[in-house]
């Protein structure tokens, strides 16, 4: 199965993480002005750097490097909690749907990553 795969963009975990990219531009486009250079940026730096990391990791060689880059995407997934958490809490926007997004996202990186791992073993 996995030698079907012609680029980061059959991956479904890439595909979910992508569409929370968006959805988390979308959701920051209301923040305040003042927070352009600050919440809004790091929101969505963070949130970029999920996909982004899928992304690098798919051609890397070595089990251990794709894992390293999982585990980077994991990383930012949980920065970007923080950073919904935030935004709640200044009542910047309703987040229950983004973080069930996250919570899906998370699942499908962690088993993923799992995977590699485990097979590598094997």
């Amino acid at each position: 199965m996995a030698q079907d795969l012609k680029t980061f963009r059959d991956r479904i975990v890439w595909q979910k993480a992508h569409e929370l990219v968006l959805a988390v531009y979308k959701f920051s486009d209301d923040f305040p002005k003042r927070e352009d250079y600050c919440l809004t940026s790091q929101l969505r730096r963070a949130a970029i750097s999920i996909a982004a990391n899928i992304a690098e990791g798919f051609k890397k060689q070595s089990v251990a490097d794709k894992a390293r880059f999982l585990n980077i995407s994991q990383g930012s997934l949980e920065e970007v909690r923080y950073y919904l958490i935030l935004a709640k809490d200044l009542n910047y926007g309703e987040t229950t749907e983004l973080e069930g997004r996250f919570d899906e996202v998370g699942r499908i990186l962690y088993a993923f990553r799992r995977s590699i791992l485990n097979g590598a073993k094997r």
